[in-house]
């Protein structure tokens, strides 16, 4: 593990600015001016380089240079040859002293975000998806433009290149014709509820601990949701109850599992828990929903391999855009079992939500190209950095809490002293930093469990990545 993480870039601030108003400049040139008066940046502050900051904000470099030298004419910032851009040594405001670097902002934001579930969106590979972009467009044939009526399960120009992709990286039983494209992962599962209900199931059987969010989706197409238990080997997969079984989920026509790397406790589900969830699903006639959202990122071992391979007719794949690329892409799959396909295309319909056919063209180009593979290598990279350095910090300030869940993914589970987790999140709340407990990742049928923390140390941009993880060393019980 590294220890280097303290300042990733020498002589540069963290700095959280929220660049809003009519414009970009203007925004980001009130903002500064804001960060000024309210002492955020105190006299001398050496600024990010214009390079750095119009990263981490996701705009052009020349706005920020632009409103850096505005700022300078006007008297806030000082520019010389050298030093780079800094603060004005000007009397320092009133207000200034009190106000601590990760304060919450005045509106109520949080100035640094440790959730889970996001990727470092700064890190979108802008040149390589334009570039992608560029030669999907040009190959594109002028029907490609239209309505798409006739394309509910998703352009065939991305189904073939997901179908090749996912076989091979992924383990996956799949075919272009097995493929539904969809707008995002809940958009999947809002469909298969509808599919599950039409087929007069009633319940799917969901983890103890995962994400509300997808259980209410489940019972907003009337599907009721029974709690499987967790253990150090993944789910409790004998407590689905087949013929002669004796588990608390025999009415269960379907099951939602994350095997690859359960959301959010973190392990990898144990080989004869996933020999036993496709035995239950054949016994049955029953489905396994496999939630494949962070497979791709592990870092103690090749991939663990999609439970979908054991039986494609038994098992729905669903895989997603959102933490390899971006969320705000909008782009997932379903690899269905032949006998749903129709099911799922006729629930989808002509005038569902579909992502937009340049940007299933443009993902077809990227993974054909080669650019998938290269994004998913450097982030997993720069994510078993950031896990190994969460690590090392919180060793370094509170040597009796454990980090689990650590082997794969954008997230590790912090464990808490007792009775602690609510004033740890408190206490984060006062420090301006974003964190989720794990209890309120817990089903509400499940007993209550341990008192941990769920950090998501894939949100940061590298230059807020410091600030975060010291506002987190500062909340930590003692």
């Amino acid at each position: 593990m590294t220890d280097s993480w303290a300042n990733t870039r020498v002589g540069e601030v963290d700095l959280h600015l929220d660049p809003g108003g009519s414009g970009l400049r203007a925004g980001l040139m009130d903002a500064l001016r804001e960060a000024v008066r309210g002492g955020r940046l105190a006299p001398g502050t050496r600024l990010p380089s214009s390079r750095t900051l119009a990263a981490d904000l996701g705009i052009a470099r020349n706005t920020v240079a632009t409103a850096y030298a505005e700022l300078v004419a006007e008297g806030w910032l000082t520019a010389r040859q050298g030093s780079g851009t800094r603060v004005a040594a000007r009397a320092a405001p009133r207000r200034a002293a009190a106000v601590s670097a990760t304060a919450p902002d005045p509106r109520g934001r949080p100035s640094y975000s440790l959730l889970p579930g996001t990727p470092d969106l700064a890190s979108f590979p802008r040149q390589e998806w334009s570039r992608a972009a560029r030669r999907a467009l040009t190959a594109a044939p002028n029907d490609a433009f239209g309505y798409g009526y006739g394309e509910a399960r998703g352009r065939i120009e991305l189904r073939t290149a997901l179908a090749g992709y996912l076989a091979r990286a992924r383990g996956v039983h799949a075919s272009p014709e097995r493929i539904v494209v969809c707008a995002g992962f809940v958009h999947g599962l809002a469909l298969l509820g509808k599919v599950l209900r039409a087929r007069r199931v009633r319940e799917v059987a969901v983890d103890a601990y995962g994400l509300p969010a997808h259980r209410a989706l489940l019972a907003e197409a009337g599907l009721r949701t029974p709690a499987l238990a967790l253990d150090a080997r993944g789910t409790r997969t004998d407590e689905l109850a087949g013929p002669g079984g004796t588990g608390r989920s025999g009415g269960a026509g379907a099951v939602l599992l994350t095997p690859a790397h359960q959301f959010p406790l973190g392990g990898a589900l144990h080989p004869e828990r996933r020999a036993a969830a496709v035995d239950w699903a054949r016994a049955t006639d029953g489905l396994v929903l496999e939630d494949d959202y962070d497979g791709e990122f592990r870092f103690d071992r090749q991939p663990v391999g999609a439970l979908q391979g054991l039986d494609p007719e038994r098992v729905v794949y669903l895989g997603t855009a959102s933490k390899s690329l971006a969320p705000g892409l909008r782009l997932a799959w379903m690899v269905l079992p032949e006998r749903l396909v129709g099911e799922v295309a006729a629930a989808k319909g002509e005038v569902d939500r579909v992502p937009g056919t340049p940007d299933q063209l443009t993902l077809a180009e990227f993974i054909a190209s080669g650019a998938y593979d290269r994004q998913v290598r450097a982030m997993r990279g720069r994510y078993r950095r950031r896990r190994d350095q969460l690590a090392a910090a919180l060793a370094d300030a509170a040597p009796g809490i454990r980090v689990t869940g650590i082997a794969a993914g954008l997230h590790a589970v912090v464990q808490l002293p007792p009775g602690t987790e609510r004033p740890t999140l408190a206490a984060a709340r006062d420090q301006g930093l974003a964190l989720e407990g794990l209890s309120c990742f817990r089903h509400p049928s499940a007993p209550p469990g341990p008192d941990a923390l769920v950090v998501g140390y894939g949100t940061p941009s590298d230059s807020a990545w410091a600030g975060a993880l010291e506002a987190l060393r500062r909340v930590l019980p003692a």
